[in-house]
C-alpha cells in the first residue's frame, strides 16, 4: 500500500502536466490559427524566414545554432525568430532556457502546414525554399 501511493505522488507532476488546461483555449481554433499564419508568414518583414524554420524543422528538429547555418541567417536573427514562433506556440525546444536545446513543431504546427502551403502559394511563391535559390551550398 505504501509503495503504490509513493508511486501515484511520483506520477502527480505528470498527472497535472497532462490535464492542465491550455492557457490560451482559443488560439488553436482554425480560424484563428490561419489568421495567426497568415500575419506570421506572410504580414510580416520576417515571414520568409519563419517559413524557412519551420521548413527545416519539418525536415529535421534543431537548435538555433545549426538553423543558423542551415538557413545561412545570423544567430541573433535566428534566436529572434524562434522566439516569435514558440510564442504563437508553432514549435517548441525540448528543454527550454537551455543553450542548444533542440527545437520541434508543435502538433499544431504540423497539422497547419498544409496552411502554411496555401498562404505561401497565395502570395506568390510556389516553394517555400525560393528564398534561398540564389545562396550556393
Amino acid at each position: 500500500m505504501l509503495l503504490e501511493i509513493g508511486q501515484l505522488l511520483r506520477r502527480i507532476p505528470l498527472l497535472l502536466a497532462t490535464t492542465r488546461e491550455d492557457p490560451k483555449p482559443s488560439l488553436y481554433g482554425e480560424k484563428y490559427l490561419k489568421r495567426l499564419l497568415w500575419y506570421l508568414f506572410a504580414g510580416t518583414r520576417g515571414g520568409p524566414s519563419r517559413a524557412e524554420i519551420i521548413r527545416a524543422l519539418q525536415n529535421r528538429p534543431s537548435n538555433a545554432n545549426q538553423l543558423a547555418q542551415i538557413l545561412r541567417v545570423d544567430y541573433k536573427t535566428i534566436q529572434h525568430h524562434v522566439r516569435v514562433l514558440e510564442e504563437n506556440g508553432l514549435i517548441v525546444p525540448s528543454d527550454k532556457e537551455t543553450y542548444g536545446a533542440v527545437l520541434f513543431l508543435t502538433p499544431k504546427m504540423e497539422e497547419a502546414l498544409p496552411i502554411l502551403d496555401e498562404i505561401w502559394s497565395r502570395i506568390g511563391r510556389r516553394k517555400i525554399n525560393e528564398t534561398n535559390a540564389g545562396r550556393s551550398d
